[in-house]
């Protein structure tokens, strides 16, 4: 299903839907949970998944949910340019800095935000880049407003932005027609490392989270099944739980 037809779902009664979910009842996408997981691990992992559905060697789409220990990565657009502070001092600080594929500049990722990284054949989905990001933002909009939480886009700088502050950054790479990286929603994670870089590569933005919107502590794992559930909603599919040696196993 395309997601022109998806993205207007909220505008259909609850019957409706419900019957939209019913039409797409077959698709289904393996979903892995992890924890805190080492950046580098988890690249290498994407790139291995992404060829092997290429490859035709999984049949079906899969979506990782995690958090990252803390890491400065770069996009295809550079980064090294925003930093703001030295690289002796970012050593003593221990957190690395990794060159990726994906689209944007420099980011930081660390425990408390919420990586989302869906490796899916587009021509199989039926979808274009920019629809697919269209979703994406779309999801962490939906589930910012599960918390009374209201955000918007920037045609300019896509994610998800609260006035001026950036709350879920978005980059993506094309691998073989299958894409993967995805989106990083902050929800209860220290904001300090971004104050050493110029977020995206721009001067003059901040950045924020769910934790300081609502000035309280929220919960990563309420959060990662609302994630779930409208990631569900907005493409259409069925999660179907599994775990990392089950993934490694079509891969090795």
């Amino acid at each position: 299903m395309k997601f022109k037809e998806i993205r207007s779902c909220k505008d259909l009664t609850s019957k409706k839907r419900a019957d939209l979910m019913t039409d797409t009842v077959g698709n289904k996408w393996f979903c892995a949970e992890l924890p805190v997981v080492d950046y580098r691990q988890i690249l290498d992992l994407q790139r291995q998944l992404a060829d092997a559905r290429s490859n035709g060697v999984i049949d079906r789409d899969i979506v990782l949910l995690l958090e990252h220990s803390p890491v400065f990565t770069l996009g295809r657009r550079g980064g090294l340019e925003s930093l703001k502070i030295s690289r002796t001092l970012l050593e003593k600080s221990n957190i690395p800095i990794i060159q990726t594929e994906r689209g944007g500049n420099i980011t930081f990722h660390g425990p408390g935000q919420l990586v989302v990284y869906p490796i899916i054949d587009l021509q199989a989905a039926g979808m274009q880049v920019l629809d697919y990001v269209a979703s994406l933002e779309e999801i962490m909009i939906r589930v910012l407003a599960d918390w009374g939480i209201f955000a918007d886009r920037n045609p300019a700088n896509r994610g998800i932005w609260i006035k001026n502050s950036k709350i879920g950054s978005i980059g993506i790479a094309v691998r073989q027609g299958v894409c993967y990286h995805g989106f990083a929603l902050n929800v209860d994670l220290a904001l300090n490392p971004f104050g050493w870089i110029h977020p995206c590569g721009f001067k003059d933005i901040g950045v924020t989270s769910m934790q300081r919107e609502l000035s309280e502590s929220v919960s990563v794992n309420q959060v990662r099944g609302a994630i779930k559930r409208h990631l569900e909603s907005c493409f259409g599919v069925k999660l179907i739980s599994t775990t990392l040696p089950e993934l490694k196993n079509f891969i090795n």
